[in-house]
C-alpha cells in the first residue's frame, strides 16, 4: 500500500492555474531576500504537501549512448567523445531484477529512460513490457524515451505507465544555444500527447548550462504555466562531463539553485519538486536547504542514467539526521 502522502498528492488532479505567471513575477520571487523567499515557498508547500516527507525514485538507464541529439550537455550524444560505451536495450529480466532491488531499498517510482530521438515501434513493444513487469511490482512508473510519434502516448498508458518524463532543460530562449537537432516546440508537442493519452507529465529543466535569471524565471514560467502543470518537476543541477560543449560550464551558486527551487514550489504548488542530477556534488548542507525550499522528491540510488549520485547509506543517514520520512 502507498502512502496517504503520495496517495493524497496523486488525487489532487490540477486543473488549469488559476494565476498565469509571468517572467516579471517569478524574477520577484528570485529577487527577494534568500531567508524571505524559502519562508514563502515552505509555506506554499506545508499547504500541499507533508513537510517531512519525500519521494523517492531510482532511476536506471536501459539503453545507453549512441543517441542522434546534439544536446550539449549529454554524455549519451553519437556527435561527442566521451568515452561512454554504447549498449543495447537492456533484457526484461534484469531491468525487473534492478526495479525489484530498488524497491527492497526504499523506492516507490522506478524510472527507465533509452537514449533515443525517439522509439522505433519495435523498441517501444520492448518497453512496454518492462513497463508492464515493474508495474506489477506495485510501483510506479516512468520513462523518458525522447519524442513520440503519434499513438505511442496511448500505448504506453495501456501498459499503465504513471509518468513519462520530457524536460524542457531550458526556456525557449535559451534553447538554442544548447540543442539545435530539435526545438523547444517539439519538446512541447510530445509533452501535449502524454497529457493528452492520460499520463502524468514529469519535465523539468536543467540549471547552471550558461543561461541567464531571466532564462530560469522563463523556464519555469513556461512550465507553470502548461495547461495542466506537470506532477513532478525534476530540477537538474548541471554535471559538465568532458567531451561534451558544456564540459567547462563553471559551477552554479548554490544559493541560486536554492531560489530556483522556491520559485518552482511557489510557483507549481501540487507539483513534485525533484533534487536531479548534480545531488552528489551537494553538501548535505545544501540539500537540506533544498528541502526547506520546497523540493519534495529525489533520485535514489548510486547512479543517475550516465552520472554518479549519493550512496544509498548517505541518503538513508541524511533522511536520519533531519528526520525525513520516504514515501
Amino acid at each position: 500500500m502507498q502512502s496517504s502522502a503520495l496517495s493524497v498528492s496523486a488525487s489532487c488532479a490540477q486543473t488549469t492555474p488559476v494565476h498565469r505567471w509571468t517572467i516579471d513575477e517569478v524574477l520577484a520571487l528570485y529577487d527577494m531576500p534568500l531567508m524571505d523567499l524559502v519562508f514563502r515557498a515552505q509555506q506554499v508547500h506545508r499547504e500541499n504537501f507533508d513537510a517531512n516527507a519525500i519521494q523517492r525514485s531510482t532511476l536506471l538507464s536501459v539503453k545507453t549512448g549512441g543517441c542522434s541529439e546534439d544536446c550539449s550537455y549529454c554524455s549519451q550524444s553519437a556527435r561527442y567523445d566521451t568515452d561512454l560505451e554504447r549498449e543495447r536495450l537492456m533484457p526484461l529480466d534484469e531491468v525487473v531484477a534492478a526495479a525489484k532491488t530498488a524497491k527492497e531499498k526504499g523506492a516507490s517510482r522506478f524510472c527507465m529512460g533509452a537514449a533515443w530521438r525517439g522509439p522505433k515501434d519495435n523498441d517501444l513493444d520492448k518497453v512496454l513490457a518492462m513497463v508492464r513487469e515493474v508495474k506489477a511490482l506495485g510501483m510506479q512508473t516512468c520513462v523518458t524515451l525522447g519524442m513520440l510519434k503519434e499513438g505511442q502516448a496511448e500505448k504506453l498508458k495501456e501498459a499503465g505507465l504513471d509518468y513519462y518524463n520530457h524536460n524542457l532543460d531550458t526556456d525557449k530562449e535559451f534553447y538554442g544555444q544548447v540543442i539545435k537537432s530539435h526545438t523547444h516546440d517539439d519538446r512541447l508537442d510530445t509533452l501535449d500527447q502524454v497529457r493528452d493519452a492520460g499520463i502524468n507529465v514529469c519535465s523539468g529543466g536543467i540549471i547552471g548550462m550558461g543561461e541567464s535569471r531571466k532564462n530560469r524565471a522563463a523556464l519555469i514560467v513556461q512550465l507553470a504555466n502548461l495547461p495542466t502543470p506537470p506532477e513532478s518537476v525534476p530540477i537538474n543541477n548541471l554535471v559538465p562531463i568532458p567531451g561534451t560543449p558544456l564540459a567547462d560550464k563553471p559551477r552554479l551558486d548554490p544559493f541560486e539553485f536554492v531560489r530556483t527551487i522556491a520559485a518552482a514550489r511557489i510557483a507549481m504548488p501540487r507539483s513534485w519538486v525533484r533534487l536531479s542530477a548534480g545531488r552528489q556534488e551537494m553538501s548535505d548542507e545544501l540539500q537540506a536547504l533544498c528541502f526547506l525550499a520546497g523540493a519534495n522528491s529525489m533520485f535514489y540510488g548510486d547512479h543517475l542514467l550516465t552520472t554518479g549520485n549519493p550512496d544509498v547509506d548517505r541518503d538513508d543517514g541524511l533522511f536520519a539526521r533531519l528526520g525525513l520520512k520516504a514515501v
